[in-house]
């Protein structure tokens, strides 16, 4: 590589005027003097990133960018201390976009360190301090489902991000971080492991009573007959809340692959948002009943047949969009916290002994 180069900042012809005077001439002049030291920017991964998944080893993708206002001399990556990477040649002298992958990360804590230098002996170091986290265990009995909320979207199960859809967001939570709703955000999960014969959903909610009505979780079928304002209710279920009052009421609708069942506990069902507080809900569903508890207490249950799933390929988290829409149940921009899902119906005790160990 060249040390020393020109850049042609005029081009053309030897010109001469009517007259015969000189009016302009090729000009060759070499770069001004080194004055700044490169750029390092690391795209991935970032300060704080958790990188989650099932394996205990990993492979970590790094994308990193680097330029300079004259040359690059050399490039050096690296992880806890060790190089992984180097570079000193460049097809564009000024400028290096790389994804480095490299291969079995374990868990823990790691430091990443990227550190250019640019010919006149300038250099730019940049850290960002990350950790693979240890593979999460289900913590009580039938748990398949946890998303705790905390800065991501992340289901840590089976490991998956959710699909957002608008611009939902995070606030503080009963557990660091939690879903915030936005006017027209939600999420949603595929539910190839949650269609089971007994099921059950608890999580913490601070409501936001604007809009006046809005879905919570849906598991539903595609409304075929309506597919621009869907409401089929024969299959899954709806949970949402509605006004009641100055409160917001807290319901829940199972399709028994027949018809419906409703489960609303009238004024008992009710939440006061004025108190501005965290509430627990949860819903347990058999194959002979089904139950709406607020704050570890009962507010509505009933006989039933058990649910019916056909249909009900997708989670949606924070709205009834796009299968429960039909009677304006979308977005609410309430918070959400802590969300578990269980293949089994949970008890009133099963139910009592999250809270505990969650309560704020």
């Amino acid at each position: 590589m060249k040390n020393f180069k020109y850049t042609i900042i005029a081009l053309g012809l030897v010109a001469f005027g009517c007259d015969g005077t000189y009016t302009d001439d090729i000009v060759a002049v070499a770069p001004g003097p080194d004055e700044v030291a490169p750029s390092v920017v690391i795209n991935f991964p970032l300060e704080g990133t958790l990188i989650r998944v099932p394996e205990e080893t990993t492979t970590l993708n790094i994308n990193f960018e680097v330029s300079d206002d004259i040359e690059l001399e050399s490039i050096v990556v690296r992880l806890n201390g060790t190089e992984i990477f180097q570079a000193s040649e460049f097809l564009d002298y000024r400028r290096l976009v790389k994804t480095y992958s490299h291969e079995q990360l374990g868990n823990g804590e790691h430091v990443l360190t990227i550190e250019a230098k640019d010919l006149s002996g300038k250099s730019t170091t940049e850290t960002v301090n990350f950790e693979k986290v240890e593979p999460y265990v289900p913590v009580y009995d039938g748990e398949i489902f946890y998303l705790p909320f905390d800065g991501e979207y992340l289901e840590l199960v089976r490991v998956r991000n959710a699909t957002i859809n608008g611009s939902p967001g995070f606030a503080d939570g009963v557990k660091g971080r939690a879903y915030r709703g936005s006017s027209s955000g939600y999420l949603t999960l595929p539910t190839d492991n949650l269609r089971n014969g007994q099921f059950s959903a608890a999580f913490w909610y601070k409501v936001n009573p604007s809009p006046d009505r809005a879905g919570i979780l849906v598991m539903g079928p595609p409304d075929t007959a309506n597919p621009t304002n869907q409401n089929f209710r024969n299959n899954g279920f709806r949970l949402f809340r509605e006004a009641a009052g100055a409160n917001q009421r807290i319901k829940l609708n199972v399709g028994n692959g027949t018809g419906e069942n409703w489960f609303d506990g009238g004024a008992a069902a009710d939440i006061n948002p004025s108190l501005n507080e965290w509430v627990h809900i949860a819903i347990s569903i058999s194959g002979s009943n089904a139950a709406v508890y607020l704050d570890g207490e009962v507010v509505s249950q009933g006989s039933f047949a058990g649910i019916d799933w056909t249909g009900c390929d997708i989670l949606s988290i924070g709205s009834g969009a796009p299968r429960f829409a039909g009677w304006g149940h979308l977005s609410t921009q309430s918070l959400i916290d802590e969300l578990r899902i269980f293949n089994k119906a949970l008890t009133q005790t099963e139910i009592q002994a999250i809270i505990d160990a969650e309560r704020p």
